[in-house]
């Protein structure tokens, strides 16, 4: 072999010429003053991730963020966080809908605090559509009104002024509930006047007003205001650090918990959850009316909520962080730390986590969001989340389809910074052993999926357990969960990671679904020929629907 022969080879056999591509892109992206300080620094940035590639040492978190490079634009081989969008009347037609849904929207929310039960009746029927239309898994999630507490409205529809050092009598008399003004506010909780003391504060509209007590009447409380506002009518009304003697299930509660489950909604968001006896008390309604398992997410909304967060999580499907009126029931400097310690026993247990309330509140009215709400939801998805939810950006904002879209950029850059194989091995170290089978298999199967810098894992999942157990581990790569009950396959949207597959036909065998699954990852663009897929399911001897994970296995994308 001559000379010229002989570098040819040792050219092509090391990739010298891609490595020399790469290290060109490098230095024209970043334009170093000195082309040698930049050659240095790509070349240690080479050895280092050989040297994680080898297994020689784990990278540690420093590193990680200081690798960091907003010039990278490589594929996040990863599904966005999920979204939640809540639908009022200018969201709620079928071609809106559909433009949310092609947005992001993975979940639609209906408030029932706002609307009857003929208006969530469209907007069920309207997202079945837009979902069926495009051929894309939308949940449906109702959230209750639940033990909150609320203004009556304002006369004539407006809004009102209320400066500072103002008085205004809030009264429980409902002849005042549509007589709103100036000096008079209805507020719904008849009970008030027994439960509050002069002196203390209450807040209005997320905290916007504040009012300070200073006489208590049989029916009314005499404030004045403490921090000024401009508020409008059936506003939340907050009660500091005060146990309140309302029940977690109402009248109304339950004739929505009727209508959800008639319906067939995939999930209940219960407000203002205080204790578990009352995520039983949501269930054992749900249960009157309907066989099917219908997921309860409870809203932690008030310092008795963060106090008994442990056995609400132990008995809820899921945990949605609603820092609206936590923000005002807690002092607000301490609602970060909340938010980290709810979703990091959510990623603990894997049940699912989402953060809500003002992500992007700007977007109602501007086209951009601020640094500071950009931040905010990166830092959601960091902490954890599995969701993330828009209020009013959605319901009457005038920018929806760029609040979805923006919400969707920000999660898929935040996840590029989460270093899931640190979760991974947090998550494993936690366990008490030993462990269910299933879970086993599903860890086992997160842990190859690592190893083998797996395209996909493929779980085949008819209660969506192990598809859940799987998306617990905080897998590098998506998770194709194939399932016969439309349902289920709807509920899994609560899953960072999860991608649902239905499989309409009752009939068709465990190979069956692991080909229409590998030929959905080829179509998607997140696998290519020769890419590894980690398949996790029951051997066949386990009749369908009978019993649990017990196998995975290795294939490659043909």
């Amino acid at each position: 072999m001559s000379c010229d022969e002989s570098a040819k080879e040792y050219l092509r056999k090391h990739n010298v010429g891609e490595i020399v591509e790469q290290m060109l892109k490098y230095l024209t992206d970043r334009r170093f003053t000195d082309p040698l300080q930049g050659i240095l620094a790509f070349t240690q940035r080479e050895i280092v991730q050989q040297h994680l590639q080898l297994g020689i040492r784990k990278q540690s978190q420093l590193e990680h963020n200081m690798g960091l490079d907003i010039y990278d634009n490589t594929p996040v081989n990863k599904s966005a966080i999920g979204v939640i969008g809540t639908i009022g009347p200018i969201s709620q037609a079928v071609e809106e809908l559909e433009t949310l849904i092609k947005s992001g929207l993975t979940v639609v929310r209906m408030n029932c605090s706002h609307g009857d039960h003929t208006f969530h009746g469209k907007t069920i029927t309207n997202a079945r559509i837009a979902a069926k239309n495009l051929n894309k898994h939308v949940a449906i999630a109702l959230d209750t009104k639940g033990p909150e507490i609320r203004t009556g409205f304002i006369k004539d529809g407006g809004n009102l002024d209320l400066p500072h050092d103002h008085k205004l009598r809030l009264t429980t008399d409902p002849a005042f509930l549509n007589e709103g003004c100036l000096e008079k506010l209805y507020v719904d909780y008849a009970n008030i006047t027994k439960v509050m003391e002069v002196g203390q504060q209450v807040y209005i509209d997320d905290g916007l007003l504040a009012l300070k007590i200073e006489e208590i009447g049989a029916d009314y409380l005499d404030t004045v205001v403490v921090n000024p506002s401009v508020i409008s009518g059936k506003r939340g009304v907050n009660l500091p650090h005060v146990k309140v003697d309302l029940p977690a299930v109402s009248e109304k509660d339950k004739s929505d918990l009727k209508f959800a489950a008639e319906q067939g909604l995939d999930m209940i968001f219960a407000s203002f959850i205080r204790k578990a006896e009352q995520v039983e008390e949501v269930r054992a309604v749900l249960r009157q009316h309907t066989d099917k398992p219908i997921k309860i997410i409870s809203k932690i909304e008030n310092y008795e909520g963060v106090d008994n967060f442990d056995e609400i999580l132990a008995a809820s499907d899921g945990i949605m962080v609603a820092r609206g009126d936590l923000g005002t029931e807690i002092p607000i400097e301490k609602v970060f730390m909340a938010q980290k310690m709810m979703a990091s026993k959510c990623n603990a247990a894997g049940k699912p986590c989402i953060v809500a309330t003002q992500m992007l509140e700007s977007m109602i009215n501007n086209p951009r969001p601020t640094r500071a709400e950009a931040t905010d939801v990166a830092n959601a998805v960091l902490d954890g989340a599995d969701l993330i939810m828009l209020s009013g950006e959605t319901a009457k904002g005038a920018f929806r389809k760029e609040c979805v879209q923006m919400m969707k950029k920000i999660s898929l850059e935040a996840q590029t910074t989460a270093r899931e194989e640190a979760m991974f091995d947090s998550i494993k170290a936690l366990r008490p052993l030993p462990i269910p089978t299933a879970e086993s298999i599903a860890c086992a199967a997160v842990s190859s999926a690592y190893e083998l810098n797996a395209a996909a894992i493929v779980a085949l999942t008819n209660s969506g357990a192990t598809a859940e157990l799987v998306c617990k581990y905080r897998p590098p790569c998506p998770v194709f969960a194939v399932s016969k009950v439309e349902q289920t396959a709807r509920q899994l949207l609560l899953h960072r990671f999860c991608r649902p597959i239905y499989c309409a036909n009752a009939e068709e065998s465990r190979e069956g679904r692991v080909q229409i699954a590998l030929k959905e990852i080829v179509e998607s663009g997140l696998g290519k020929v020769g890419d590894a897929v980690i398949l996790v399911h029951a051997t066949p001897d386990v009749a369908a629907g009978q019993g649990f994970a017990n196998q995975y296995r290795v294939v490659l994308l043909k």
